[in-house]
């Protein structure tokens, strides 16, 4: 049965990487719950999706330019919460046994990754005990190398679409490089479906996500072709639709 992932928290439901979205995502029921982490200049891992400020707080600037006390006097739009650790976040998912975490290391605004990261962040997962049900998780193949070399004891995740594929050397190239790396691939879902034949020769049906689907018909159509993950900012609809899908198979097998 196909996984769902909310996509930052559920980002359609909440705001997005807040620990209000979070705290209700777990309410959901959902499988596994994704979010982004980004290191500032002063040590702090912040969760956050862009490298900029701009679009989800009421702030400018460079996310690693946040200090302690300009992180706790910002907010994230539509909230009055400001832009959450890695630890605050942790604290919150950590409750639920057996809800995996796919956590995402982000580069800086000029698109380079932050040095160390990946084992400062595999030290946090460690700390709270969820190292052992979470996914490191990057579209750039360099920082999921250095995830296995600071943590290989935690899963990886690779994530690509057409965009970055294209300046990788194509697809087929993108994919031979990452599949011993990784134990999940993410693709976008406008590129899975054109490369479906490609994709489906080269990587486990169970191994590969889809992504990011929000509409009942788009939902439906991966869930028939038993995906094995799913992300959707409105994970509540995908946990209803799975349900009604795979309501005959059950029947069957009770029966």
């Amino acid at each position: 049965m196909t996984k769902i992932i909310g996509h930052r928290g559920a980002r359609n439901l909440w705001p997005e990487n807040s620990l209000t979205g979070f705290r209700n995502a777990l309410r959901l029921g959902v499988d596994a719950i994704e979010f982004d982490v980004h290191l500032s200049d002063s040590g702090e891992l912040l969760v956050i999706h862009d490298s900029t400020l701009e679009r989800t707080v009421h702030a400018t600037g460079p996310v690693r330019r946040l200090t302690p006390q300009g992180r706790i006097a910002t907010r994230l739009r539509d909230t009055d919460e400001s832009v959450p650790t890695l630890s605050e976040v942790l604290d919150i998912l950590a409750t639920r046994e057996g809800l995996s975490l796919h956590v995402e290391i982000k580069s800086d605004e000029r698109g380079s990754p932050y040095p160390g990261v990946a084992g400062r962040v595999a030290e946090e997962l460690r700390r709270f005990g969820v190292d052992h049900r979470s996914h490191l998780t990057s579209f750039d193949i360099s920082v999921l190398e250095d995830c296995r070399l600071h943590a290989p004891h935690v899963a990886r995740l690779v994530s690509v679409n057409a965009g970055w594929a294209a300046r990788q050397g194509g697809l087929a190239r993108f994919l031979a490089g990452a599949g011993a790396l990784v134990e999940i691939v993410a693709i976008h879902h406008e590129l899975m479906a054109a490369e479906w034949d490609l994709i489906r020769r080269t990587v486990p049906l169970e191994q590969l996500c889809v992504w990011t689907l929000n509409e009942k018909e788009d939902i439906c159509r991966w869930f028939e072709k038993g995906i094995g993950y799913l992300t959707s900012d409105r994970p509540d609809l995908a946990l209803d639709l799975r349900q009604i899908v795979h309501a005959p198979a059950r029947a069957e097998e009770i029966s």
